[in-house]
Order: structure tokens, then C-alpha cells, then sequence
């Protein structure tokens, strides 16, 4: 049954990826995208591109989330939003996380992003902006099928003693994630992340502005699953019917790691069986910092 979802999944990504809108027939985002092409054509091109983007997104989204951590101890009203409110980070955990997640960079993501400079040739750009449709189902289409690709990697590497000694275990570390555990990874769990962000695009021939959008939006969301805070946009509470998992699952699985495997939606946790809901105390809490 798992396999009949997969197929019909992965037929409709491919269909509404080619989709475009009818009316206008040109595209919204093409202001935007003969913008882009004048002003920065040189540096877009560069293969060094998609690599600065991830990672200056991530930078960003890491010492802003650091902020609040420092910050929450003294400051209430960020204190009530943190999932859990007893365990504050102190310093200790945020130079460990970040000598690894930098050591992760200049071992692994800088040669790689040198040799893609020096040996692959500049991206061509298309003149033609993707349409506002095409755009938003290519970046949902990838998604879905990272978020399947993830499922099973997770779920192997909990399942398989072997590889969760020898690649995923440093993850788990900390029980309470905050956000520089995002990438407190071993290099082949990087790797591994990093192959299935730049592949799904191409399999799905997305529009190169549309890749990028994916991996801002990639980097966005796993920060915030690790990031240890239920505002009241987040994307589980965005998304109706439970549809995403979201930092309270995410959260869950480091308490229980047996559960929650998906790194975005529920729906091949609830198919697989693997399904955990949050505690009555996030929950709790998630409702009443909703409301405020």
C-alpha cells in the first residue's frame, strides 16, 4: 500500500510541476526575475550560488533563534513561547554545537563548493520567470518528495543499530533541541541532506529560481524544527488538520526517538505507524501562546 502511495505521489509532483497559469499568461514573478538577471547575472550563475544561499540563510536563522536563547532566561515574553521552559541553553551547549556545525563546513561543505567552482561550468539562466503556479507547486513537489526520501533514511538509520551508532547518534545528543543542533551532524547525515536538496529539483525540472526558493524554504523549516520555540506562526499551526509535523513532533521524536520520523509532514508517520503526538503539556501550551 506504502508503494501505490509513493507511485501516485511521485506521478502527481511530476504533473503539477509542469503546470502554469492561464491568465496572466505572463508570469507575475518575471518583474522580479529580469531584475535579478540584470543587476546580479554574475554572481546567480556561479555554482558557489546555491551553496552561499544555504548557507547564509542558515547563519541567519541560527544566531537569530541563539538571540532568543540567550535572551529567554531574562526576557518573559520570549520565555513563554519555548517548549520547554525549565531547560534554558547556556553557552556550553552553543560552543559544542557550533565547533562541529563548523567543522562540518570546512571539511565537507567548502571542498565541496570548490570543486563545484573550479569543475562545473556557470548555471545558464532561462529568460523566462516560472509562473506563480509553477513556482509554488515545484517548491510543495520537492518537499513531498524530500520529505518521503528523509522518512525512510530516518527511519533506517533508527532501525538498523549499525548505522545509528556510526551516523545519526551525535543527533541525538540533546533531548531538547535548539537550533544549532539542526546541523549537529555527522557528514554523511550532511551529505545525505545537502544530495536530496540539490537532486529533487532537477528530477522534478524545476526552474532554477524555483530551486532556490527550495532551499531557503528547506533550511527554513528544519531550523525551525530544531529551534525548540512554538510561536504562534509556525508551520504547524499554518497548516490545517495536522498536516505538519512541525518543532512539537520533531520535539517528540528526540524524547522518543522511536516515533515521528518525517522531517516535514505527518502523513508517513500516520501510514508507517510511527505517529507520536506531542504531550498534553506542549500541546497545552501551544494552544495558549496561540491564542496570544
Amino acid at each position: 500500500m506504502i508503494a501505490d502511495c509513493v507511485c501516485w505521489v511521485m506521478y502527481w509532483v511530476l504533473d503539477m510541476t509542469k503546470m502554469s497559469l492561464s491568465l496572466p499568461e505572463e508570469s507575475l514573478l518575471q518583474p522580479t526575475w529580469d531584475f535579478i538577471q540584470h543587476h546580479h547575472q554574475t554572481s546567480i550563475r556561479s555554482p558557489l550560488f546555491p551553496v552561499f544561499l544555504s548557507v547564509s540563510t542558515y547563519l541567519l536563522l541560527v544566531a537569530l533563534y541563539t538571540t532568543l536563547d540567550l535572551l529567554a532566561p531574562s526576557c518573559p515574553k520570549i520565555n513563554q513561547y519555548r517548549i520547554h521552559q525549565e531547560r534554558q541553553v547556556v553557552w556550553s551547549n552553543i560552543w559544542r554545537t557550533l565547533c562541529l556545525t563548523t567543522y562540518n563546513h570546512l571539511v565537507f561543505i567548502f571542498p565541496a563548493a570548490v570543486a563545484q567552482w573550479l569543475w562545473r561550468p556557470p548555471i545558464p539562466l532561462p529568460q523566462k520567470a516560472p509562473t506563480l503556479t509553477a513556482f509554488l507547486v515545484g517548491i510543495l513537489g520537492c518537499t513531498v518528495v524530500f520529505d518521503f526520501q528523509y522518512y525512510l533514511w530516518h527511519m533506517l538509520h533508527h532501525r538498523i543499530g549499525w548505522l545509528y551508532r556510526t551516523f545519526h547518534a551525535v543527533h541525538h545528543e540533546y533531548n531538547e533541541p535548539f537550533s544549532l543542533v539542526t546541523q549537529y551532524l555527522s557528514g554523511w547525515e550532511l551529505f545525505s541532506v545537502g544530495f536530496w536538496t540539490t537532486l529533487n529539483p532537477l528530477l522534478l525540472q524545476c526552474h532554477c529560481l524555483t530551486t532556490w526558493a527550495f532551499m531557503v524554504f528547506n533550511v527554513w523549516v528544519s531550523t525551525e524544527d530544531h529551534c525548540g520555540y512554538a510561536f504562534p506562526w509556525a508551520m504547524h499551526n499554518l497548516v490545517p488538520f495536522g498536516l505538519w509535523g512541525g518543532v512539537l513532533k520533531h520535539d517528540t521524536h528526540h524524547q522518543k526517538p522511536g516515533t515521528n520520523f518525517a522531517p516535514f509532514f505527518s502523513h508517513w508517520d500516520w501510514l508507517g505507524g510511527t505517529a507520536c503526538l506531542p504531550s498534553l503539556t506542549m500541546l497545552n501550551n501551544n494552544k495558549k501562546n496561540k491564542g496570544t
